[in-house]
C-alpha cells in the first residue's frame, strides 16, 4: 500500500508518504485535516486513537472519518462465530479476539470529547451491500470480510469448508448475499 500510495502521489510536491502506528502518530500540530475511511474500525483502542489523532492536528485542526460501526457486519459475523464453535473448526479458534471495533455513535462522541476535539457530530448510517450471486459474495467474503477468520484455519480445504457454509447461509437472505454494512461517520475540529 505504502508503495502504490508513493507512486500515485508522486507527481505532487507537499506530499509525502508515511507507514505508522495511528495510535502513536509521528507528528506533532502538523496537520489542518485528518480523512480516513474504513480504517478505524481496525484500532481496537479508540481513546488512544483519537487522542494520537488529536495530537497532530493544528489548532482548528478537522477530522473526517468514516468506518464500520454499531451492528456492521453483524448478520455475517454472527454466522462466522456459530461456525467457531462447531467441532470442526473450534480448536482452531481458542485464542481469537475480535480484531476490530465498531463503535456505537454515542460511545465515538465520548472517546472523541475526551480526546479534546470539539464540534463534534456522529452518525450510523445503513449501507447493505448486495451480491448478483454467490460467486462474486464468496470472492468479495474471502479476500475481505472472512479474512480475519480465514487465517486461523490451517488448511485450504477447511477454509474452503468454511467459506461454503457462510455462502449457504447467505443464500437464504431477503435479499440473498447481502453484507449488512453499518458506517460510523465523524467530524470533529481540534
Amino acid at each position: 500500500m505504502v508503495r502504490v500510495a508513493r507512486e500515485t502521489l508522486a507527481g505532487f510536491p507537499n506530499s509525502e508518504v508515511v507507514a505508522a502506528d495511528l495510535s502513536n502518530l509521528p507528528f506533532i500540530g502538523a496537520f489542518d485535516v485528518v480523512f480516513s475511511t474504513a480504517t478505524f474500525h481496525w484500532v481496537r483502542d479508540h481513546d488512544r486513537l483519537f487522542a494520537s489523532l488529536y495530537s497532530v492536528l493544528r489548532p482548528g485542526g478537522q477530522l473526517h472519518a468514516q468506518c464500520g460501526g454499531g451492528r456492521n457486519i453483524e448478520r455475517i459475523h454472527g454466522r462466522a462465530h456459530e461456525l467457531m464453535a462447531a467441532p470442526d473448526f473450534a480448536p482452531y479458534f481458542v485464542t481469537w479476539q475480535d480484531p476490530w471495533e465498531f463503535a456505537s455513535a454515542q460511545v465515538t462522541r465520548e472517546r472523541l470529547e475526551r480526546a479534546g476535539f470539539r464540534d463534534v457530530h456522529t452518525d450510523v448510517e445503513e449501507a447493505p451491500v448486495t451480491f448478483p450471486d454467490a460467486r462474486s459474495f464468496r470472492a468479495f467474503i474471502k479476500t475481505v470480510v472472512m479474512r480475519p477468520f480465514l487465517v486461523f484455519i490451517p488448511t485450504g480445504e477447511l477454509r474452503d469448508a468454511f467459506l461454503d457454509r457462510i455462502v449457504e447461509m447467505a443464500s437464504d437472505d431477503d435479499p440473498a448475499f447481502t453484507l449488512d454494512y453499518w458506517r460510523l461517520n465523524m467530524s470533529a475540529r481540534r
